[in-house]
Order: structure tokens, then C-alpha cells, then sequence
């Protein structure tokens, strides 16, 4: 068995803004095993300036892990607990090599096409003119679940973006979840999150950047809107300390994105301890290419939520890899009639 690793750069079709700025690419990782002609490929989604394993050594631990790779899936897990978008690659790579199919990791009604995902449409920070047209073509493509980005904006512009949703569609016919990314100070934003509560919302995502932990708490005590920790995950890596900050904090979600937090093992050490809180969770992709995003959506489903996750990021790119992957009337789905193609990657197989 030899394996190899790629780096990837997927193009943006619109440069999307966040909290932390303006986004038109996306570097990625691949790692490729091969051995007694089968192979097995793995993303590894290094999300920089996010990602706890953002830093110069990345490429150097790829190549050790390549040149290791007869240590086997748990030993090399072992010695990557600094690299969580690096054992997640390893996790899909070993299950891809492993399978009957390279991208059937998790066999079940939705990667067999019969079943779907429900999931929330994405709209992406900008002009208001630019957000209200995203809002329009997620309720007319089927969306029952819509999340705004917020924070980079003025704060009343974006309340009226989402009075103007309210005042169409009730919390009945539309779910709608909010994701500051950070975005608010802690002195301002319990009075901001009781003017969002006004519009029956779901949640908002990581209201105040993540390190606060007692300001956190005092937010999730108080809260009017039920609050869900995202980048507070981040660099969370032992068992004892995920469950110290779960019981300090309290939220009332969390979201996992399998390549920030570990991959499949992380994550469901948070999901574990979650559940063990009374603390309800989802899964997101992390603007991973169609090979990772098949991985997490392929597990997320044999989890079984009745929430939906945030697996809408596949079409967001110009030279993203051809899959069965596809967004229809709000869900994720399979279409099995469809093929793979790795042809930009270059992979020699």
C-alpha cells in the first residue's frame, strides 16, 4: 500500500463575503492510497486562517503521513491529534480503500439515491440588494430552511432583511438560522440577539468571537434566541475538555464540521457529549469539494437528525470534482445514474 497527496485550489463562480471577508478560493488537500489495484482518496479541507492546523509544517505532515502510511488508519490518527483536516482525510482515504465502491463509504437509501438530506440554502453576506436576491432564489428553489450570514453589514439593514422574510413567510413555512461568524461585541450583543428574537428565529451561530468562554456563558444563560457554538469547537481536542466547555457554556446547539474538529471520530466525540448535555447539534460542510462533502454527507445521514444540516456547499465552485452530489427542493441528493470524475485532479491511477 503507497499513498500520495495533491493540493487543490477550487474557484468561487462569486467571490462570497463573510464576516472575516471577501472569499474567491478555497486551497484543499487530497491524499490518494493505492495498493493491490484498488485506490482510496480522502480531502483533506485545511480551511486557512480557521483551521486549528493552519500552519507552516501543513505540507510536511502530509508527506511524513504518505511516507507512514503502513502504520495503519488509528496509529497515524494518534499522531495527528494537531491536524484535525488531516485526519479526516485519512478517515475517508482508509474507508474509500476499504470499500467495494471509492465513494460508497457509508452505504444507505441516500447514497443509493432513494433517500435526501434535508438541508438549509446558504446566503452569503453583501449588499442588501445581493442578499435579498439570494433569499428570493432559496425560496423559490424549495428551501424551507434558510441561513443568513450577518455581522459585516449595517445591523439594521439586516434586521429589515429579515423583518421583510418574516413578513411573507411565517416560521411555519420558513426555518430561518442566523451565523455572525463572531461578528458582535459582548457588551452589545444580548440586546442585538433580543431585536433578532422579535423574528422567531432557529438560532444564531457564534454571536461573539470564540475564546469569551464566560461571556459565552452569560449569553447562553440569557439568551432570548438559542445559541449554537461553531468556531468555539475549534482546537477543543481532548474528551475531558470538550465536556468542561459544554458545561460551562451551556449552548443550546453545536455545530460540527467534520474537517475543523477531527473528522467522523471527533465528531462524534462532541455529538456524544452534546447528547449527554441536552445540547442539540447539526453537521456543516467546510467549503470542501465534492469528495469530502460525499464523505459528510454519506455519514450524516446514517445519523439519523431531524434537522437540517448545512450541506449545501457543493455548487459554489467553478472546478469543483464531478459527482452524483446534487441540491433539489431543499435536499441534498444522490443520483446514482451519474459518475465520478478525478480528471482535474491529474491522478495517475
Amino acid at each position: 500500500m503507497i499513498a500520495k497527496y495533491q493540493p487543490y485550489i477550487l474557484n468561487f463562480k462569486q467571490a462570497s463575503g463573510t464576516s472575516r471577508g471577501i472569499i474567491k478560493t478555497k486551497e484543499t488537500w487530497f491524499i490518494i492510497i493505492e495498493g493491490n489495484g484498488k485506490f482510496g482518496i480522502g480531502e483533506c479541507g485545511l480551511f486557512r486562517g480557521l483551521s486549528v492546523d493552519d500552519r507552516p509544517d501543513y505540507e510536511a505532515k502530509l508527506k511524513w503521513v504518505c511516507e507512514h502510511i503502513f502504520l495503519g488508519l488509528n496509529d497515524l490518527l494518534d499522531e495527528l491529534t494537531e491536524f484535525p483536516s488531516i485526519q479526516f482525510g485519512l478517515e475517508q482515504a482508509f474507508k474509500s480503500f476499504q470499500s467495494d465502491s471509492p465513494f460508497q463509504l457509508f452505504p444507505s437509501k441516500f447514497s443509493r439515491g432513494s433517500a435526501s438530506i434535508p438541508i438549509n440554502g446558504l446566503i452569503w453576506m453583501g449588499s442588501e440588494s445581493f442578499m435579498r436576491a439570494q433569499i428570493r432564489d432559496k425560496i423559490e428553489a424549495g428551501f424551507s430552511c434558510i441561513k443568513m450570514k450577518i455581522g459585516a453589514i449595517d445591523f439594521e439593514t439586516e434586521l429589515n432583511l429579515i423583518k421583510s422574510i418574516r413578513n411573507e413567510f411565517s416560521a411555519r413555512d420558513i426555518t430561518l438560522r442566523v451565523d455572525a461568524n463572531g461578528a458582535f461585541l459582548p457588551n452589545d450583543a444580548i440586546e442585538k440577539l433580543k431585536r433578532l428574537s422579535d423574528y422567531e428565529l432557529h438560532s444564531i451561530e457564534q454571536p461573539i468571537k470564540q475564546g469569551q468562554i464566560d461571556a459565552m456563558a452569560r449569553l447562553c444563560e440569557g439568551t432570548p434566541l438559542p445559541i449554537a457554538l461553531d468556531e468555539e469547537l475549534i482546537g477543543v481536542i481532548s474528551v475531558t475538555n470538550q465536556l468542561e466547555l459544554l458545561q460551562t457554556i451551556k449552548p443550546q446547539f453545536i455545530i460540527l464540521k467534520p474537517s475543523l474538529v477531527g473528522g467522523w471520530q471527533g465528531s462524534r466525540s462532541w455529538i456524544d457529549n452534546a447528547e449527554a448535555n441536552g445540547i442539540g447539534w447539526w453537521i456543516t460542510s467546510a467549503l470542501e469539494s465534492n469528495v469530502g462533502l460525499n464523505a459528510i454527507a454519506q455519514w450524516t445521514y446514517t445519523l439519523d437528525s431531524n434537522l437540517p444540516q448545512g450541506l449545501g456547499t457543493g455548487s459554489l465552485f467553478t472546478n469543483n470534482i464531478e459527482s452524483p452530489l446534487y441540491v433539489k427542493n431543499g435536499t441534498l441528493q444522490y443520483k446514482t445514474n451519474d459518475k465520478w470524475s478525478l480528471s482535474l485532479l491529474n491522478f495517475k491511477l
